[in-house]
């Protein structure tokens, strides 16, 4: 017993030898050092580097500095030493070695200690009737059957279900014409055949109704101005005098004219601008 123990004291490393490698691995340059003294004895750039490596210059400095915070991680902190090492023509698993050593150890080494149990997967019993598929047919069919009877009440209003509605005369098609929009005005009325007997035969009468919008200016035969403004959206103006009526519109194509009782149609064309005179006999333009 006494020899044996010796023995094993012969074969096991001194404390001295042991601080020795302590000593010679702290004396070791850094894994930033060999990186960058490998690029520079193969004459590269940091810039020529990071072109053959696609790692980003500020990194490759920051490894080359043992910051390897600024990778984002130690899964890319591997990665760009791997990249840098093979760039430069050094062993880069050697370096991965260090760095795990100094970080903690590698991803494969680590392993989970306790497995998650969540338990048998439960499979609902086949002869266990599905309520909510049944529920959701019964819901589709009651809302086909609404829809069905809602389409036929509005397509047979008599009862009957073959009866349709006669198409309006004189339409070709049988289409519907819109509803007018609440913001369009409809045109003003042509004047009726009482209204333009009631027109003075000695004197000029001139009725504009627009269809758009123009600027009016009505004139009398004095060369008292008797209108100037807008007219737009339906509305009218009437003008008499015994001379004559002279007209200036901004847009002829916006606005309709029945003077002495005849209908003019419009004065012009859109955007056109337009003068003319009326007396009374007219129409004609003066």
């Amino acid at each position: 017993m006494t020899i044996g123990k010796s023995r094993d004291r012969e074969n096991a490393p001194s404390s001295a030898e042991t601080s020795d490698e302590a000593v010679q691995a702290a004396d070791a340059p850094s894994i930033g050092r060999v990186l960058s003294t490998a690029r520079i004895e193969a004459g590269l750039t940091v810039d020529q580097v990071s072109t053959a490596t696609r790692v980003r210059v500020p990194i490759v400095h920051a490894v080359e500095e043992d910051d390897f915070d600024r990778c984002g991680g130690d899964f890319y902190a591997r990665g760009h030493i791997r990249a840098i090492a093979r760039a430069v023509g050094v062993d880069g698993e050697a370096l991965i070695t260090r760095y795990d050593a100094a970080h903690g150890g590698s991803p494969a080494s680590k392993r989970p200690t306790q497995l998650i149990d969540s338990g048998p997967i439960k499979v609902p019993g086949r002869g266990r009737p599905n309520w909510a598929a049944a529920m959701v047919a019964a819901i589709v069919a009651v809302v086909a059957l609404i829809g069905f009877n809602l389409v036929s009440g509005k397509g047979d209003h008599t009862g009957t279900g073959s009866a349709s509605a006669p198409l309006p005369s004189g339409s070709g098609t049988g289409s519907v014409a819109p509803a007018p929009s609440p913001d369009v005005q409809p045109p003003a009325p042509a004047p009726s055949a009482a209204a333009i007997a009631a027109v003075p035969a000695d004197k000029v009468t001139v009725k504009l109704v627009a269809e758009g919008t123009s600027w009016v200016s009505a004139v009398d035969g004095s060369g008292k101005s008797l209108f100037q403004n807008n007219i737009s959206g339906g509305q009218d103006q009437t003008f008499t005098d015994p001379k004559q009526i002279k007209l200036v519109l901004g847009n002829g194509g916006a606005v309709h004219a029945y003077v002495n009782g005849k209908d003019l149609g419009l004065l012009g064309k859109d955007g056109q601008v337009v003068h003319v005179t009326y007396t009374p006999g007219d129409p004609q333009a003066g």
